[in-house]
């Protein structure tokens, strides 16, 4: 099975969690002592490291954050495009809530593979949109419940 492949099952997988809220979906993706570099973004940023921490990191970001939301929506820029054992994708998910203006955000992702099971993803937010998605949390922290 290709990388892209094997992405695309793990996508698919973490969907389905958000979803279900059944993150033992997601959790046969990730190696054990997987580390995860969620970005710089003051609410959303973090480095993990450990499958559990990596899934408790998961459950806990979109609880506090796009679970605040009406609807979330996922979609494809560019990739994926399998570059030796990673998998490089771009992407936006597009948040909707009563009350608030929308809001965009555009990632770049890197997912890392050793054989079948992913040891490091690494999320990777323009600066400019870094400097938006602060003054959008600040502006509605209130609106949308968010507790920083």
């Amino acid at each position: 099975m290709s990388n892209i492949a094997r992405f695309a099952a793990y996508a698919a997988a973490f969907e389905n969690a958000y979803e279900s809220d059944d993150w033992s979906v997601v959790e046969p993706f990730f190696a054990e002592n997987a580390v995860y570099d969620a970005g710089s973004a003051r609410f959303l940023g973090g480095h993990f490291e450990g499958r559990d921490a990596i899934l408790a990191y998961f459950k806990d970001a979109l609880d506090g954050f796009d679970r605040r939301f009406d609807s979330r929506e996922i979609t494809p820029i560019e990739g994926p495009v399998e570059e030796g054992d990673q998998v490089r994708v771009r992407g936006s998910a597009t948040y909707r809530a009563e009350g608030v203006p929308e809001l965009v955000l555009v990632l770049d992702e890197i997912v890392t593979f050793d054989g079948d099971l992913i040891v490091r993803i690494e999320d990777r937010y323009e600066d400019e949109l870094l400097e938006t998605f602060e003054a959008y949390l600040d502006a509605h922290r209130d609106t949308l419940g968010f507790a920083i």
